[in-house]
């Protein structure tokens, strides 16, 4: 994050490609159920979708939907001519070979992927007969979390067209009673409020949603496509006001641990807030009014500081200060000053919070620290391990720290780790409308410390999840599940010590009853201590090394097996009928990124196009021409290289000398101490580049590029372009490898071009940037080349390089570029095996003059004709239109959404000639 970054939201047309929804009138969803049983705050929830094949012919069935991010699917079948296809979860490795051989075959692969900030999607398809039928049942469990005071129970209703047969049940069965229940989100309001039968008894509550064909369409997002959103059961349950609730059930138990009447701990706190370049605009916004609004929360006892930090840490205030009126008026008016530039040293900004934190110490107080940003660390320590390592040190389990991670340019995995190596949580705050909402929301889950240093006893009990938490917080609640010895139920003792204000506190009721649910070989309590237990363990895998955290992973691996949990560890082997392919289901991580190495070289320019009949794969260390040399990281790189000798009458293919260790090397002859080397012929898919070569001297010597065969007929690129208030965004299709203008800033005398590939799907093999007449640097998937005048350098691994007015920083799957007013994320995605290149805008210039494909603003239409096509009215004139999807790459794993397929010039509102570069 070098320089300020506007929302890709609101800029960037978003390369995207993807085949038009199919049409389904011939096959009929006759019957779709979800049915939800809630017991001890664990849900199962099974989707049950009958589907008809009206054709004459086979046809594909697909089975599409969503589930909670925090869910573990546990089972999948299909059922077709009275025989059931049973998935069947396996080690990830295990399971890799069917989903490799999937996926080179160009097939769906039945992946799990996130999906906006809540939900992962399912989706597989199966080949049904003529006239036949076929039952998809999906199950998932998941352990409702408790957050300000009630539990939500999410259900996702996307059935892609109405259905006759569509119901929706929810059972909630709470051995401590049920407080209160109440039904929201989107299929709750208007028409669909009158499909809602909520009936609640004492220790259980019924939840019925049974819309009409007619009422699936009526809602706000309905249409002739059906339902599109969520239910959501909200309720809490009555609290004991000592101890707890506790379950017991086959010789395993769950603790849910929430008192009552607890006094709050005052709190210091340290806000640590990014204001680096990419915060410009919207989120910055956003960020001062959460600020402003938490601020105001503080209570009078409250101690709190404040800090910002780009490049350089800023203070309001040098140590914490209570929360009075003036200083919190002079806090607000600190933040509503902030000024958005710079790189991003996150690791003086946190070491410093850490600082005024142990600095402040207050007995009968509760500390935490909150840091906010939305990238990568660019200044000061920018390894994530050292950073972690110097954080952890400085916290010493003192406090938690709480990372907020703004968008999706950050390293979430980076923030996820350091928080939980520090008692705390990482939360992604998404780039809508209602993020100063989100912050706050967040602020609220922590902001009344009630306990600290809190330790839950078991005697009796063996296997326990979790049992010590730095704080407890109001509307939070503990929970820990573990089994319970041989000595039986009679022995079992609970107790929970921990600190409230200055004094020690202790929980326990000898007389506590352990209610005891029915015995059964898979009971649900059982089920809560294995999903407790492997979402620790994932946990622990991540923030651990060396053997401790192999054992994690085995551990996980091994309860994932057991219970059928699609986890980060496993895949869900899909099975089909004879003569059709497995599926492969895996759960994705959030913040995780695409699986994939690339070698950080850059492209050079092929200031001598012209393939040599040889081209050179030499083993190498350094390549000597004169007075010009290229340094190569170690002898096993791979380098291929063209020169031109003008005192041969300009032959190509010679090389001056090759260096392997420290000798000299004879191509021809293989003798020691000669001035040229042999010439091999390269692979046909590989390109020429050279590695850090000054060419002042030596004009004999020119990279060339050695450009593979072309095998393909040109694919068509498909293109997103973002709408502004409106439901669907635009679509157009590029076909063939062109070279597009991405941007032009004329001002900063900026060009940036991509060249379109060639993979099914894909995007951009190619960006080249031109600033000024000095500079280039080229990107392709491998390798990245920056030539400055006559000098050429490749950049090897995960770096910050800075030339003139242009900062480029490399990182794992990704390149981020930034030249003045202008930064552009050059992510890296995988489509079939390959690599392509996706470019998104991260900051608009403010010159109104700028152009190009990255440039183009938010679309603006009108629906003037939906039968019997539909066509859009942009700018007073009219347009055909089709829907269809597409896959957005800019984010981090790409969603697919619905757009209005239009032709590029309908879109452009100018030909698309007009893009293109020769």
């Amino acid at each position: 994050m070098m320089e300020a970054v506007v929302q890709a939201a609101v800029f960037g047309l978003l390369l995207a490609s993807a085949p038009t929804l199919a049409d389904k009138d011939d096959w009929d969803i006759y019957s779709f159920h979800i049915n939800s049983t809630v017991s001890s705050r664990y849900a199962t929830t099974v989707i049950t979708s009958r589907v008809a094949n009206r054709m004459n012919q086979s046809k594909e069935i697909e089975f599409h939907v969503r589930i909670p991010k925090n869910a573990f699917i546990s089972k999948f079948r299909m059922l077709i001519d009275g025989q059931f296809y049973d998935g069947v979860v396996k080690g990830k490795e295990k399971a890799q070979q069917t989903y490799t051989e999937a996926v080179s075959r160009g097939q769906s692969a039945g992946l799990v992927s996130s999906v906006g900030r809540t939900l992962e999607e399912f989706k597989t398809a199966v080949t049904l007969a003529a006239h036949n039928k076929v039952t998809f049942e999906l199950t998932y469990e998941e352990l409702l979390k408790r957050r300000l005071g009630k539990y939500e129970l999410q259900i996702h209703a996307r059935p892609m067209q109405p259905v006759k047969d569509f119901k929706v049940d929810v059972y909630i069965n709470e051995k401590a009673g049920i407080n209160f229940m109440e039904v929201k989100g989107g299929l709750s309001t208007k028409a669909l409020a009158n499909a809602i039968t909520r009936t609640h008894v004492d220790k259980q509550a019924w939840v019925y949603f049974y819309p009409t064909e007619d009422q699936q369409k009526t809602c706000d997002s309905c249409g002739e496509q059906g339902m599109n959103g969520d239910l959501v059961v909200v309720y809490d349950v009555n609290r004991n006001p000592s101890l707890g609730d506790i379950k017991k059930s086959d010789r395993y138990f769950v603790h849910h641990f929430a008192p009552l009447n607890l006094a709050s701990i005052p709190k210091n706190v340290v806000f640590v807030i990014d204001q680096s370049g990419s915060m410009r605009g919207r989120k910055m916004q956003q960020t001062r009014t959460a600020l402003i609004h938490i601020l105001g929360d503080l209570a009078e006892e409250d101690h709190f500081g404040l800090l910002t930090f780009d490049s350089e840490v800023f203070h309001w205030k040098l140590e914490l200060v209570p929360a009075t009126g003036d200083n919190l008026e002079s806090a607000k008016k600190f933040a509503r000053e902030i000024v958005e530039r710079g790189a991003t040293d996150i690791s003086a900004a946190v070491l410093e919070g850490a600082r005024m934190l142990n600095a402040h110490p207050r007995e009968g107080s509760a500390s935490l620290l909150i840091l906010l940003t939305d990238g990568d660390p660019t200044a000061g320590e920018t390894n994530p391990e050292v950073i972690q390592s110097n954080v952890r040190r400085a916290i010493v389990d003192k406090f938690p720290l709480y990372c907020l991670g703004f968008g999706f340019d950050v390293n979430f995995k980076f923030l996820e780790k350091m928080s939980l190596q520090n008692n705390g949580v990482a939360r992604r705050i998404y780039e809508d409308s209602d993020a100063d909402l989100q912050l706050t929301g967040f602020y609220n889950e922590v902001a009344t410390p009630l306990l600290t240093d809190v330790t839950m006893i078991y005697s009796g009990g063996a296997n326990l999840t979790q049992t010590n938490f730095s704080q407890y917080y109001n509307g939070s609640e503990i929970v820990v599940a573990g089994q319970i010895t041989d000595n039986g139920i009679e022995t079992f003792t609970p107790q929970v010590v921990a600190i409230s204000r200055n004094r020690r506190v202790t929980f326990s009721d000898t007389h506590a009853m352990v209610e005891s649910e029915e015995e059964a070989s898979d009971s649900s309590v059982r089920r809560v201590w294995a999903y407790l237990t492997v979402k620790q363990l994932l946990e622990k895998e991540l923030v651990s090394s060396g053997p401790e955290k192999e054992k994690a992973k085995k551990e996980a691996l091994e309860l994932s097996l057991k219970f059928s949990f699609v986890t980060p560890f496993t895949s869900m082997v899909v099975t089909k009928p004879q003569g059709e392919n497995s599926d492969v289901l895996h759960k994705p991580r959030e913040g995780k990124k695409h699986e994939g190495r690339r070698r950080s070289f850059l492209h050079s320019m092929p200031h001598r196009p012209t393939r040599p009949s040889t081209s050179a794969l030499v083993t190498q260390h350094r390549l000597h021409s004169q007075s010009g040399f290229i340094s190569l990281p170690n002898e096993n790189t791979e380098v291929f290289v063209t020169g031109s000798d003008h005192r041969q009458h300009g032959q190509q293919g010679h090389i001056r000398r090759v260096l392997v260790g420290a000798s000299l090397v004879d191509g021809a002859s293989g003798r020691r101490g000669s001035a040229q080397a042999r010439i091999i012929a390269p692979p046909p898919d590989y390109e020429a580049f050279l590695v850090s070569a000054d060419l002042h001297d030596t004009p004999d010597m020119f990279p060339t590029i050695v450009t593979p065969h072309a095998t393909e007929a040109p694919l068509s690129h498909r293109f997103l372009q973002k709408t502004e208030n409106l439901s669907l965004p635009l679509c157009f299709d590029v076909t063939g490898k062109v070279q597009l203008k991405l941007l032009h800033h004329p001002s900063e005398e900026l060009f940036v071009n991509g060249q379109l590939d060639s993979v099914r799907n894909g995007g951009f093999r190619r960006i080249t940037i031109l600033l000024k007449t000095d500079l280039q640097v080229q990107i392709d998937t491998e390798k990245i080349l920056v030539i400055e005048g006559q000098r050429i350098s490749g950049l090897l691994g995960y770096i910050s390089h800075t030339v003139g007015s242009l900062t480029l920083v490399s990182r794992e799957k990704e390149i981020d570029v930034a030249v003045g007013d202008t930064r552009i994320v050059i992510a890296i995605h995988k489509e079939g095996g390959k690599d392509f290149l996706w470019p998104i805008l991260r900051q608009r210039p403010l010159d109104d003059n700028v152009s190009g494909i990255l440039a183009l603003k938010p679309a603006v239409y009108d629906e003037v004709q939906q039968s019997p096509s539909t066509r859009l009215q942009i700018k007073g004139h009219d347009y055909d239109s089709t829907r269809a999807s597409v896959v957005d790459h800019s984010i981090d794993p790409p969603p697919t959404y619905d757009c209005w397929l239009m032709s590029a010039e309908s879109v452009l509102q100018r030909s698309l000639d007009d893009f293109i570069v020769a």
